[in-house]
Protein backbone atom coordinates (compact mmCIF):
# COMPACT_ATOMS: atom_id res chain seq x y z
CA UNK A 1 0.00 0.00 0.00
CA UNK A 2 0.82 3.83 -0.55
CA UNK A 3 0.59 4.73 3.53
CA UNK A 4 3.80 4.95 4.58
CA UNK A 5 2.53 3.81 8.54
CA UNK A 6 0.17 1.17 7.21
CA UNK A 7 -0.56 -1.05 9.92
CA UNK A 8 -3.10 -3.40 7.62
CA UNK A 9 -1.04 -6.08 7.76
CA UNK A 10 -0.87 -6.36 11.89
CA UNK A 11 -5.07 -5.56 11.89
CA UNK A 12 -6.87 -8.91 10.64
CA UNK A 13 -9.98 -7.65 9.19
CA UNK A 14 -13.21 -9.13 10.79
CA UNK A 15 -10.86 -9.31 14.19
CA UNK A 16 -11.48 -6.57 17.07
CA UNK A 17 -9.79 -3.86 17.31
CA UNK A 18 -6.62 -3.66 20.36
CA UNK A 19 -5.91 -1.37 22.39
CA UNK A 20 -2.65 0.08 19.81
CA UNK A 21 -5.78 0.56 17.27
CA UNK A 22 -7.62 2.85 19.46
CA UNK A 23 -4.16 4.81 20.59
CA UNK A 24 -3.67 5.15 16.82
CA UNK A 25 -7.29 6.38 16.47
CA UNK A 26 -6.59 9.09 19.28
CA UNK A 27 -3.17 10.31 18.08
CA UNK A 28 -4.48 10.72 14.40
CA UNK A 29 -7.84 12.90 15.62
CA UNK A 30 -5.53 15.26 17.75
CA UNK A 31 -3.62 15.69 14.27
CA UNK A 32 -6.44 16.39 12.29
CA UNK A 33 -6.79 12.95 10.08
CA UNK A 34 -9.69 12.10 8.55
CA UNK A 35 -11.87 9.09 9.71
CA UNK A 36 -11.06 7.35 6.11
CA UNK A 37 -7.47 7.74 6.49
CA UNK A 38 -7.48 6.54 9.58
CA UNK A 39 -8.92 3.40 8.99
CA UNK A 40 -6.98 2.94 6.27
CA UNK A 41 -4.14 3.06 8.49
CA UNK A 42 -5.55 0.53 10.79
CA UNK A 43 -6.93 -1.65 7.92
CA UNK A 44 -10.86 -2.13 8.89
CA UNK A 45 -13.50 -0.08 7.26
CA UNK A 46 -14.45 3.45 8.29
CA UNK A 47 -17.31 2.84 10.07
CA UNK A 48 -15.92 0.75 12.43
CA UNK A 49 -13.52 4.13 13.18
CA UNK A 50 -17.14 5.63 13.38
CA UNK A 51 -18.40 3.73 16.12
CA UNK A 52 -15.35 3.65 18.09
CA UNK A 53 -15.01 7.64 18.76
CA UNK A 54 -18.82 7.03 19.59
CA UNK A 55 -17.92 4.62 22.06
CA UNK A 56 -14.72 6.41 23.97
CA UNK A 57 -15.72 10.08 23.42
CA UNK A 58 -15.84 11.23 26.42
CA UNK A 59 -16.87 15.10 28.09
CA UNK A 60 -13.98 17.06 29.50
CA UNK A 61 -14.14 20.71 31.33
CA UNK A 62 -17.42 20.59 32.40
CA UNK A 63 -18.88 19.10 29.41
CA UNK A 64 -17.81 21.81 27.09
CA UNK A 65 -15.08 19.84 25.63
CA UNK A 66 -15.65 16.23 23.33
CA UNK A 67 -12.82 14.38 22.90
CA UNK A 68 -11.81 10.47 22.24
CA UNK A 69 -9.70 8.71 24.90
CA UNK A 70 -8.44 5.22 23.97
CA UNK A 71 -8.62 4.30 27.68
CA UNK A 72 -12.06 4.92 27.72
CA UNK A 73 -12.18 3.16 24.33
CA UNK A 74 -10.84 0.14 25.73
CA UNK A 75 -13.10 0.67 29.13
CA UNK A 76 -16.32 0.03 27.04
CA UNK A 77 -15.45 -2.27 25.15
CA UNK A 78 -14.20 -4.73 27.69
CA UNK A 79 -17.46 -4.33 29.40
CA UNK A 80 -19.33 -5.47 26.51
CA UNK A 81 -17.52 -8.19 26.36
CA UNK A 82 -18.33 -9.31 29.92
CA UNK A 83 -21.86 -9.24 28.70
CA UNK A 84 -21.57 -11.25 24.94
CA UNK A 85 -22.07 -14.93 24.14
CA UNK A 86 -24.46 -17.12 25.20
CA UNK A 87 -26.28 -17.82 28.15
CA UNK A 88 -26.86 -20.77 30.00
CA UNK A 89 -29.88 -20.85 32.06
CA UNK A 90 -29.09 -24.12 33.77
CA UNK A 91 -29.51 -23.16 37.09
CA UNK A 92 -33.20 -20.96 36.66
CA UNK A 93 -34.37 -24.09 35.04
CA UNK A 94 -32.63 -27.20 37.07
CA UNK A 95 -36.23 -28.25 38.08
CA UNK A 96 -37.07 -29.18 34.64
CA UNK A 97 -33.38 -30.63 34.16
CA UNK A 98 -33.89 -33.08 37.27
CA UNK A 99 -36.68 -34.29 35.49
CA UNK A 100 -35.15 -35.06 31.75
CA UNK A 101 -32.02 -36.75 33.92
CA UNK A 102 -34.28 -38.88 36.20
CA UNK A 103 -36.46 -39.94 32.79
CA UNK A 104 -33.18 -40.41 30.87
CA UNK A 105 -31.67 -42.60 33.45
CA UNK A 106 -34.51 -44.49 34.57
CA UNK A 107 -36.59 -44.61 31.61
CA UNK A 108 -34.27 -44.51 28.79
CA UNK A 109 -36.05 -41.77 26.99
CA UNK A 110 -34.62 -39.89 24.53
CA UNK A 111 -33.60 -35.94 24.92
CA UNK A 112 -36.48 -34.94 22.68
CA UNK A 113 -38.83 -37.15 24.41
CA UNK A 114 -38.75 -35.54 27.18
CA UNK A 115 -39.02 -32.09 26.34
CA UNK A 116 -42.19 -32.47 24.07
CA UNK A 117 -43.63 -34.65 26.71
CA UNK A 118 -43.11 -32.07 30.02
CA UNK A 119 -45.08 -30.23 27.50
CA UNK A 120 -47.74 -32.36 26.09
CA UNK A 121 -48.32 -33.21 30.11
CA UNK A 122 -48.49 -29.76 31.37
CA UNK A 123 -46.09 -30.54 33.53
CA UNK A 124 -43.91 -27.46 32.85
CA UNK A 125 -44.60 -24.47 31.11
CA UNK A 126 -42.75 -23.13 27.78
CA UNK A 127 -40.68 -21.20 29.85
CA UNK A 128 -39.86 -23.84 31.88
CA UNK A 129 -37.92 -25.75 29.71
CA UNK A 130 -34.79 -25.59 26.97
CA UNK A 131 -35.19 -26.66 23.76
CA UNK A 132 -33.89 -30.07 22.49
CA UNK A 133 -30.59 -28.50 21.18
CA UNK A 134 -29.61 -26.95 24.28
CA UNK A 135 -29.92 -30.33 26.33
CA UNK A 136 -27.37 -31.76 23.88
CA UNK A 137 -25.29 -28.75 24.18
CA UNK A 138 -25.95 -28.92 28.38
CA UNK A 139 -24.94 -33.39 27.85
CA UNK A 140 -21.95 -32.29 25.65
CA UNK A 141 -20.75 -29.46 28.19
CA UNK A 142 -21.13 -31.92 30.97
CA UNK A 143 -23.74 -29.63 32.59
CA UNK A 144 -25.83 -32.48 33.48
CA UNK A 145 -25.71 -35.90 34.67
CA UNK A 146 -26.88 -37.64 31.75
CA UNK A 147 -23.60 -38.10 29.86
CA UNK A 148 -23.03 -38.98 26.11
CA UNK A 149 -22.67 -42.69 26.83
CA UNK A 150 -26.58 -42.85 27.82
CA UNK A 151 -27.82 -41.56 24.53
CA UNK A 152 -27.19 -44.80 22.18
CA UNK A 153 -28.38 -42.82 19.11
CA UNK A 154 -25.97 -39.75 19.02
CA UNK A 155 -23.31 -42.26 19.21
CA UNK A 156 -24.46 -44.57 16.73
CA UNK A 157 -22.47 -44.94 13.11
CA UNK A 158 -23.33 -46.74 9.84
CA UNK A 159 -20.53 -48.58 8.96
CA UNK A 160 -22.05 -51.37 6.77
CA UNK A 161 -21.36 -51.30 3.00
CA UNK A 162 -24.62 -51.65 0.77
CA UNK A 163 -23.96 -53.97 -2.54
CA UNK A 164 -26.38 -54.81 -5.35
CA UNK A 165 -26.82 -58.66 -5.36
CA UNK A 166 -28.33 -60.65 -8.50
CA UNK A 167 -30.75 -63.33 -8.18
CA UNK A 168 -32.82 -61.63 -5.67
CA UNK A 169 -35.96 -63.64 -5.02
CA UNK A 170 -39.76 -62.35 -4.90
CA UNK A 171 -42.09 -64.21 -2.45
CA UNK A 172 -45.37 -62.61 -3.67
CA UNK A 173 -47.17 -59.77 -3.72
CA UNK A 174 -44.60 -56.41 -4.17
CA UNK A 175 -44.90 -53.65 -2.48
CA UNK A 176 -45.23 -51.94 -5.53
CA UNK A 177 -48.29 -52.66 -5.51
CA UNK A 178 -49.61 -51.38 -2.23
CA UNK A 179 -51.86 -48.63 -1.98
CA UNK A 180 -49.57 -45.64 -1.86
CA UNK A 181 -51.84 -43.87 0.69
CA UNK A 182 -50.49 -45.67 3.10
CA UNK A 183 -47.32 -44.13 3.06
CA UNK A 184 -48.78 -41.25 5.17
CA UNK A 185 -50.09 -43.01 8.02
CA UNK A 186 -52.79 -41.85 8.38
CA UNK A 187 -54.62 -45.06 8.18
CA UNK A 188 -54.38 -47.86 10.95
CA UNK A 189 -53.73 -51.20 10.84
CA UNK A 190 -51.19 -50.98 7.83
CA UNK A 191 -48.16 -53.35 9.80
CA UNK A 192 -44.28 -54.22 9.01
CA UNK A 193 -42.58 -57.35 10.17
CA UNK A 194 -39.28 -58.65 10.45
CA UNK A 195 -37.47 -61.11 12.32
CA UNK A 196 -34.59 -60.95 14.85
CA UNK A 197 -31.58 -62.89 15.52
CA UNK A 198 -29.70 -63.79 18.35
CA UNK A 199 -26.93 -66.11 18.02
CA UNK A 200 -26.61 -67.89 14.58
CA UNK A 201 -25.46 -71.22 15.88
CA UNK A 202 -26.53 -73.20 18.71
CA UNK A 203 -30.14 -73.11 18.24
CA UNK A 204 -31.25 -70.62 19.60
CA UNK A 205 -34.94 -68.40 19.84
CA UNK A 206 -35.62 -65.92 17.39
CA UNK A 207 -37.78 -62.82 17.83
CA UNK A 208 -40.81 -62.00 15.40
CA UNK A 209 -41.43 -58.14 15.44
CA UNK A 210 -43.97 -56.34 14.57
CA UNK A 211 -44.81 -52.27 14.40
CA UNK A 212 -48.04 -50.50 13.58
CA UNK A 213 -47.21 -47.91 10.87
CA UNK A 214 -49.42 -45.22 12.34
CA UNK A 215 -49.33 -45.39 16.14
CA UNK A 216 -45.83 -47.21 15.86
CA UNK A 217 -47.00 -50.28 18.07
CA UNK A 218 -44.08 -52.80 18.84
CA UNK A 219 -44.14 -56.12 18.96
CA UNK A 220 -42.07 -58.83 20.02
CA UNK A 221 -43.07 -62.41 19.67
CA UNK A 222 -40.51 -65.09 20.54
CA UNK A 223 -40.41 -67.91 18.18
CA UNK A 224 -38.20 -71.08 18.84
CA UNK A 225 -36.77 -71.03 15.42
CA UNK A 226 -37.14 -68.97 12.02
CA UNK A 227 -38.69 -71.45 10.12
CA UNK A 228 -41.63 -70.67 7.87
CA UNK A 229 -43.90 -72.99 9.96
CA UNK A 230 -42.95 -71.29 12.78
CA UNK A 231 -43.98 -67.65 11.23
CA UNK A 232 -47.16 -68.65 10.41
CA UNK A 233 -47.81 -70.30 13.52
CA UNK A 234 -47.57 -67.11 15.56
CA UNK A 235 -49.84 -65.32 13.52
CA UNK A 236 -52.41 -68.02 13.54
CA UNK A 237 -52.31 -67.28 16.99
CA UNK A 238 -53.02 -63.75 16.51
CA UNK A 239 -55.75 -64.61 14.45
CA UNK A 240 -57.39 -66.68 17.14
CA UNK A 241 -56.75 -63.30 19.70
CA UNK A 242 -58.33 -61.20 17.41
CA UNK A 243 -60.95 -63.51 15.48
CA UNK A 244 -63.23 -61.97 13.66
CA UNK A 245 -61.72 -57.90 14.38
CA UNK A 246 -57.54 -59.31 12.77
CA UNK A 247 -58.71 -57.74 9.37
CA UNK A 248 -59.70 -54.69 10.97
CA UNK A 249 -56.24 -54.62 13.15
CA UNK A 250 -54.39 -55.85 10.39
CA UNK A 251 -55.45 -54.75 6.75
CA UNK A 252 -51.77 -55.18 5.47
CA UNK A 253 -48.20 -56.72 6.20
CA UNK A 254 -45.19 -55.39 4.56
CA UNK A 255 -42.24 -57.42 4.95
CA UNK A 256 -38.87 -58.99 2.91
CA UNK A 257 -38.35 -61.52 1.01
CA UNK A 258 -36.48 -64.00 3.97
CA UNK A 259 -37.38 -67.17 3.20
CA UNK A 260 -38.67 -67.10 6.69
CA UNK A 261 -42.03 -65.64 5.39
CA UNK A 262 -42.44 -67.65 2.38
CA UNK A 263 -45.44 -68.93 3.70
CA UNK A 264 -46.55 -65.67 4.78
CA UNK A 265 -48.71 -64.55 1.67
CA UNK A 266 -50.95 -67.36 2.93
CA UNK A 267 -52.61 -65.37 4.89
CA UNK A 268 -54.87 -63.73 2.39
CA UNK A 269 -56.65 -67.24 2.16
CA UNK A 270 -57.76 -67.23 5.53
CA UNK A 271 -58.11 -63.74 6.14
CA UNK A 272 -58.67 -60.63 4.71
CA UNK A 273 -55.02 -59.29 5.40
CA UNK A 274 -53.15 -58.09 2.42
CA UNK A 275 -49.23 -58.90 2.10
CA UNK A 276 -46.52 -57.66 0.62
CA UNK A 277 -42.78 -58.16 0.25
CA UNK A 278 -40.50 -55.71 -0.21
CA UNK A 279 -37.73 -54.76 -2.79
CA UNK A 280 -34.99 -56.99 -2.27
CA UNK A 281 -31.93 -56.02 -0.23
CA UNK A 282 -34.24 -52.61 0.77
CA UNK A 283 -34.50 -52.17 3.85
CA UNK A 284 -36.11 -48.62 4.14
CA UNK A 285 -39.58 -50.14 2.46
CA UNK A 286 -40.02 -50.92 6.22
CA UNK A 287 -38.49 -48.77 7.86
CA UNK A 288 -40.61 -48.47 11.33
CA UNK A 289 -39.88 -52.36 12.07
CA UNK A 290 -36.05 -51.79 11.62
CA UNK A 291 -36.33 -48.70 13.29
CA UNK A 292 -37.31 -50.83 16.38
CA UNK A 293 -35.08 -53.47 15.86
CA UNK A 294 -32.08 -51.22 16.03
CA UNK A 295 -33.70 -50.61 19.68
CA UNK A 296 -34.18 -53.76 21.00
CA UNK A 297 -30.06 -54.25 20.33
CA UNK A 298 -29.85 -51.52 22.90
CA UNK A 299 -31.32 -54.39 25.20
CA UNK A 300 -30.27 -57.83 23.33
CA UNK A 301 -26.40 -57.18 21.69
CA UNK A 302 -25.91 -58.90 19.08
CA UNK A 303 -24.30 -61.99 19.37
CA UNK A 304 -26.31 -62.59 23.08
CA UNK A 305 -28.56 -65.91 22.61
CA UNK A 306 -32.32 -64.48 22.84
CA UNK A 307 -33.28 -67.94 24.80
CA UNK A 308 -31.17 -66.24 27.89
CA UNK A 309 -33.65 -64.11 28.61
CA UNK A 310 -37.12 -64.75 30.39
CA UNK A 311 -40.37 -63.75 28.51
CA UNK A 312 -40.77 -61.28 31.23
CA UNK A 313 -37.35 -59.53 29.87
CA UNK A 314 -38.59 -59.55 26.21
CA UNK A 315 -42.44 -58.16 28.06
CA UNK A 316 -40.41 -55.61 29.33
CA UNK A 317 -38.37 -54.40 26.34
CA UNK A 318 -41.65 -53.93 24.21
CA UNK A 319 -43.45 -52.26 27.37
CA UNK A 320 -40.60 -49.74 26.96
CA UNK A 321 -40.75 -49.44 23.66
CA UNK A 322 -44.81 -48.81 23.76
CA UNK A 323 -44.35 -46.24 26.50
CA UNK A 324 -41.71 -43.95 24.79
CA UNK A 325 -43.62 -40.39 24.04
CA UNK A 326 -42.56 -39.69 20.41
CA UNK A 327 -42.93 -36.37 18.60
CA UNK A 328 -43.89 -37.79 15.82
CA UNK A 329 -47.32 -38.86 17.66
CA UNK A 330 -47.53 -35.30 19.91
CA UNK A 331 -45.53 -37.16 22.71
CA UNK A 332 -47.92 -39.29 23.01
CA UNK A 333 -46.96 -42.81 23.48
CA UNK A 334 -47.66 -46.06 20.88
CA UNK A 335 -49.65 -47.54 23.87
CA UNK A 336 -51.61 -44.51 23.83
CA UNK A 337 -52.50 -43.96 20.06
CA UNK A 338 -52.86 -47.68 19.69
CA UNK A 339 -55.44 -48.70 22.60
CA UNK A 340 -57.53 -45.41 21.01
CA UNK A 341 -57.76 -46.78 17.49
CA UNK A 342 -58.97 -50.58 19.22
CA UNK A 343 -61.77 -48.83 20.48
CA UNK A 344 -62.51 -47.10 17.97
CA UNK A 345 -63.10 -50.54 16.20
CA UNK A 346 -65.00 -52.49 19.03
CA UNK A 347 -67.45 -49.31 19.38
CA UNK A 348 -67.78 -49.42 15.67
CA UNK A 349 -69.26 -53.47 15.99
CA UNK A 350 -71.04 -52.32 19.40
CA UNK A 351 -73.01 -49.74 16.83
CA UNK A 352 -73.72 -52.35 14.48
Amino acid sequence: MDQVHSTTNEHIKGKHLTFEDRVIIQTRLKDGHSVKNIASEIGCAPNTVRNEIVRGTVALYNGNILRYKASEGQKVYEEHRTKCGRRYDRLEKSRFIDYVDRHVSEDKWSLDACHGRALADGEFTRDEVVCTRSLYNYVSKGLMHTKNIDLPEKLRRNTKIHHNRENKKILGRSIEERDPQIEERKEFGHWECDLVIGRKRGGDDVLLTLAERMSREFWMIPLSSKEASSVMNAFESLINEFGSHFSDIFKTITTDNGSEFSSLSELEDISETLVYFAHPYTSCDKATVERHNGIIRRFIPKGKRIDSYSAEDIANIEIWCNSLPRKILGYKTPDEVFEAELDKIYQLEAAA
